[in-house]
């Protein structure tokens, strides 16, 4: 008997995921054989991208800059300099570029398309983390502010994205960043990881890659200048400094949120049962609502049932149901120590 869950996520709901991802792409990108205005108004988005964030980060832009972060020629790069001066996007002044306010809310109309998309795919989709980024960067520039605001009502107004950077409002109005970098925690102290900086892609992937994200609960155990290492959800973690900078947390006070390793469902031996305490927060959408729906909900008890021939899918007992699931899925239920 093959259990409906299986079949959603291994069959069926996988095969109507990429159908809808492809039709989203197709929909969008029906445009896309790219003109060469397309490709200069592109250009000119990804320029006040980077003045943005640019600026947000306190760093001074320069053409050098611009022609590194969009990899075009120098001449390229003074060209579009000269028309987005001429349009009041920018000004430049002894060699330092500026973005203007009329700029800035013309960037914020991207970034708010760009984290929106992202949010959509995390909650209403199946498509992976390290895919979210490189898909918004694309969608970015041919979603309307019209669409992009029935795109948000659609998805309940979400006011961070999956990374934990906040999405501007269709006014231009974001608010500011909270947290601090994982690196300035001292030893010991407890924190919250609140953003995981998607940029750049090799990065961002180890972290994924470690099961790091947003509402993981982390301890520091030691920093030095070759490696820092870290409890997160139990879990002992280690990454290079470089690589824990692109981690924001909010730190908390006088008390462990998390005492020891979390344990998962994945961890039971057949006839033991456990008591559900939360899902991950990595499984999203589709995914997490099914599992609701089974009855998969803080509180209620569980049973390892019997394993398949090879091992993966297990069947679990709960409410009086066997449902089957699989072993990257079971290891993001999380039971009561």
């Amino acid at each position: 008997m093959i259990d409906p869950l299986i079949a959603l996520l291994s069959g069926i709901g996988v095969i109507l995921i990429i159908m809808i991802f492809l039709w989203q792409q197709k929909t969008f990108f029906k445009r896309k054989k790219t003109s060469k205005s397309d490709k200069h108004r592109i250009l000119i988005e990804d320029t006040l991208k980077h003045l943005y964030h640019s600026e947000s980060d306190g760093l001074s832009c320069s053409l050098n800059s611009i022609t590194d972060s969009l990899s075009v020629s120098e001449d390229e790069a003074a060209q579009i300099v000269s028309e987005m001066e001429s349009r009041d996007l920018l000004t430049l002044q002894n060699d330092v570029i500026k973005i203007t306010d009329e700029g800035r809310l013309y960037a914020l109309r991207i970034i708010r398309v760009h984290r929106l998309w992202e949010r959509y795919l995390a909650d209403e989709t199946g498509v992976g983390e390290e895919e979210w980024h490189i898909a918004a960067e694309r969608v970015e520039h041919y979603l309307s502010p019209e669409e992009a605001d029935s795109l948000a009502a659609q998805i309940g107004n979400p006011v961070i994205d999956p990374h934990g950077d906040p999405i501007p409002s269709a006014d231009g109005n974001i608010p500011d960043k909270k947290g601090r970098e994982l690196n300035s925690l001292k030893a010991g102290e407890y924190a919250k990881i609140v953003h995981i900086e998607d940029e750049p892609d090799a990065i961002y992937s180890q972290l994924v890659a470690e099961g790091l994200y947003p509402g993981k609960y982390v301890q520091m155990l030691e920093l030095s200048s070759e490696r820092i290492r870290f409890l997160a959800n139990g879990e002992d973690v280690v990454l290079a400094p470089l690589f824990a900078k692109n981690i924001t947390v909010t730190p908390i006070k006088d008390k462990a949120p998390i005492k020891g390793k979390l344990k998962s469902l994945s961890s039971l031996s057949i006839g033991e049962k456990g008591i559900v305490m939360a899902i991950s927060k990595r499984c999203r959408g589709q995914q997490r609502r099914r599992l609701m729906d089974l009855g998969v909900v803080p509180g209620t008890e569980i049973e390892a049932e019997m394993k398949s021939i090879g091992g993966d899918p297990v069947a679990y007992r709960i409410r009086g149901t066997s449902i089957a699931l699989r072993k990257d899925q079971a290891e993001k239920i999380f039971l009561m120590n």
